[in-house]
């Protein structure tokens, strides 16, 4: 092959990955609002599911819902130029949609084993925290740069979806939760950094605790900045504020630059006169 067939074929290659991914993008804009109204669903089924059980018509609705995304994930696997890196970008969004597929596994026996209770709570909790991941993936697509309205958000999807997997975990250990409304406090409580005279006793509530207190510990610092710099900067608006605020500084810079003005017009008049 001569040096400009190389040249050639390179530059078919990177067409193809350019316009494949131009798709890939257009999918995600296309569906952002469908796929966001879905995972919510989703995780409203899966909160259901952990405190008390699915009907028929519910269990039905969730199927479907399960059955969209894997066609949204097969779609753009089959669209991206790079198979290996879309995976390592999607790896826990592909985790999450096998999980709901070891029901299935129930009719064999040889997947018997997943009947056991401990296997089964590991199973819940592993499907608690690979939704709650779908959760944030789709609201980091909806919320783009609105920094404070997301971690709202998904604070809301953590304490709402983290207090169902709790009671869940802990309602058969003794002094566990006994509603949901108990589990909701807590994790409230947890998330808050206020803590509670409750420690988890089971395994897979000891988990969810910990990755709960760690989502709240880096929210409590971030929310706490954010609240901050807003008073800071309402303070900073007031006209007899110590503070300096955004108009005072483009006041400044607006003197600067007549400043500069002024120095450049003398530097020529004097340059002229010599």
């Amino acid at each position: 092959m001569s040096v400009r067939e190389k040249i050639e074929n390179d530059e078919i290659a990177a067409r193809v990955k350019a316009e494949r991914q131009g798709l890939i993008t257009h999918l995600d804009d296309w569906l952002e609002t469908p796929l966001l109204i879905l995972g919510f669903v989703w995780l409203g089924l899966l909160i259901y599911e952990l405190i008390w059980n699915l009907s028929p018509l519910l269990e039905l609705i969730g199927t479907v819902i399960w059955i969209i995304f894997i066609l949204d994930f097969v779609i753009k696997f089959s669209l991206a130029p790079d198979k290996t890196d879309y995976l390592k970008s999607n790896w826990l969004t592909a985790l999450s949609l096998l999980v709901p597929a070891l029901r299935v596994f129930r009719i064999f026996r040889a997947f018997r084993v997943l009947r056991l209770a401990r296997t089964a709570r590991g199973v819940r909790l592993f499907r608690v925290l690979t939704s709650i991941n779908r959760g944030m993936k789709s609201l980091g697509a909806s919320f783009g740069r609105r920094g404070f309205g997301y971690v709202l958000t998904l604070s809301i999807i953590v304490c709402f979806a983290g207090a169902a997997g709790m009671l869940a975990f802990e309602s058969d250990v003794p002094n566990g939760f006994k509603t949901y409304g108990d589990a909701l406090w807590w994790t409230a409580m947890l998330l808050t950094s206020i803590g509670s005279d409750y420690f988890p006793k089971s395994a897979e509530g000891r988990v969810l605790c910990f990755i709960i207190a760690l989502y709240g510990f880096g929210v409590f610092g971030y929310v706490t900045a954010t609240l901050a710099t807003f008073f800071v900067g309402r303070d900073a608006e007031a006209k007899d504020s110590e503070i300096v605020g955004a108009e005072d500084v483009r006041a400044l810079k607006a003197e600067i630059g007549s400043l500069r003005e002024e120095i450049r017009g003398l530097s020529e008049k004097i340059a002229a006169g010599g």
